[in-house]
């Protein structure tokens, strides 16, 4: 089962958030002991910042295990689908379009989907299975 993780869940473990690192982790290798992981291509920037170069970041995710898989236009015409529902439902811009494109990643690639995150996308992206903790 191929999951699709979310970037908290990664900063959980390459931060050390001492509140959600040890958890973040036990998912992660859980998860990819299932089958494999992935990000989508927002992932991979909104990691970027806590790399000195994309070598570096590159390495770390083949450390953890975590592969790219690029978006495409069907996942991005699925988010920008989802995002535009949430904004006719009155939703606020506090919701970015990267949040819409990360569930629609997990939705055409994978089987399901790790982030803490779980009520907005039970919200909005209720046939992506999340995996629980």
């Amino acid at each position: 089962m191929i999951t699709a993780v979310d970037t908290s869940v990664i900063l959980d473990v390459l931060t050390r958030d001492p509140a959600h690192g040890p958890s973040s982790l036990v998912l992660l290798e859980r998860a990819y002991d299932e089958g494999g992981l992935v990000i989508s291509d927002v992932v991979y920037a909104e990691l970027a910042p806590q790399y000195a170069n994309q070598e570096e970041q590159n390495l770390a995710l083949s450390h953890l295990g975590i592969s790219l898989v690029p978006s495409g236009l069907e996942t991005a015409y699925l988010a920008g689908r989802k995002w535009s529902l949430y904004r006719k439902a009155g939703g606020s811009r506090t919701r970015l379009l990267a949040d819409f494109l990360i569930g629609a990643h997990a939705q055409t690639h994978a089987q399901r989907l790790l982030t803490r995150d779980r009520g907005f996308f039970r919200q909005y992206f209720a046939e992506v299975v999340l995996m629980e903790g």
